[in-house]
């Protein structure tokens, strides 16, 4: 009766990995129980999710190709394009999701397109755009870039304003930390760059003040929703956006947040189970609306 956090299956979004090709279920190593899936795979993974009661799904595109200016993130027939319209087809009830982000499809794998050894911010702005109307084009409910170029929320709402998609929120990575706890999914997605680091356009983890000016100019450039990455050596940054801004806040469990917790479980060291909705609870106890995580299945079904 007096208990002030509760956690729910309709607080999480389930991210999944969608790929070329039929019959692909390839589980990735480093995150147990998640797979890159073809598209011909989605069905019983989409039919889980809905008797679950999660209500929606963030998708991330393997390309069939990459090339230094990631052609297929903004092709009507990608793999995201091509996964947003599957989905829609067999759980038209769940909210899709789609990460806007350069580096799953570029061949250097990083987020924007590089001159001379550098990623140019600006001229990553209008591929960024084109991507999320793409996506908007092929029916996803909630455009999220991820990839920190500066003025790309306000890019992409211009451009889905002037392309017929007023009405399409925009999930901001608003403050998206350079972390290390991204290693696992960076094997999921294929995305590792292939030089250097992304240390010049994602977030120094020393710091929290900068963290609220770029929540605050990303709202500002109309995003609906904003997000912290990562979330469990961020819940600071949480606690700091909720009490600062009345927008719904999202918080992303990342990769290697999850993987810890399975690879300490599988030796036996942690309470799988405990541990698992000690942390979620905690995120959400810090202020987060919405939890981008792994675990969701399993949460769900613990909490039924």
């Amino acid at each position: 009766m007096v208990r002030e956090t509760t956690l729910a299956a309709d607080d999480f979004i389930y991210p999944l990995f969608v790929t070329h090709g039929q019959h692909v279920r390839n589980e990735i190593s480093s995150m147990p129980g998640n797979y890159q899936l073809s598209l011909d795979e989605l069905r019983p993974e989409l039919e889980e999710l809905v008797e679950l009661g999660i209500p929606g799904v963030l998708l991330f595109g393997l390309p069939a190709s990459k090339d230094p200016l990631g052609l297929e993130a903004y092709a009507t027939d990608g793999i995201v394009q091509e996964a947003v319209r599957a989905v829609k087809r067999v759980a038209p009830q769940l909210m899709v999701v789609t990460d806007v982000c350069l580096c799953e499809y570029t061949s250097h794998g990083h987020c924007g397109v590089v001159v001379d050894g550098y990623v140019d911010n600006d001229q990553t702005l209008d591929l960024l755009a084109r991507t999320a109307c793409s996506h908007a084009e092929a029916g996803a409910d909630v455009i999220a870039p991820s990839d920190m170029m500066d003025g790309r929320v306000g890019a992409i709402r211009s451009a889905l304003d002037d392309n017929g998609f007023k009405t399409t929120p925009i999930m901001a990575y608003a403050a998206k930390y350079a972390s290390a706890f991204y290693g696992p999914f960076r094997e999921a997605a294929e995305s590792a760059p292939q030089f250097g680091d992304r240390t010049t356009y994602q977030m120094d983890p020393s710091n929290v003040r900068e963290a609220l000016r770029e929540i605050e100019l990303d709202i500002q450039e109309g995003a609906d929703i904003v997000m912290v990455k990562p979330a469990l050596a961020y819940l600071d940054v949480i606690a700091r956006a909720r009490e600062r801004f009345d927008l719904p806040i999202a918080a992303y469990n990342v990769s290697g947040e999850f993987s810890m917790v399975k690879a300490a479980a599988r030796n036996g060291w942690i309470d799988e189970r405990r541990v698992t909705l000690e942390i979620l609870t905690g995120i959400k106890r810090a202020g987060a609306d919405i939890i981008i995580t792994y675990h969701a299945k399993e949460v769900a079904k613990w909490l039924k």
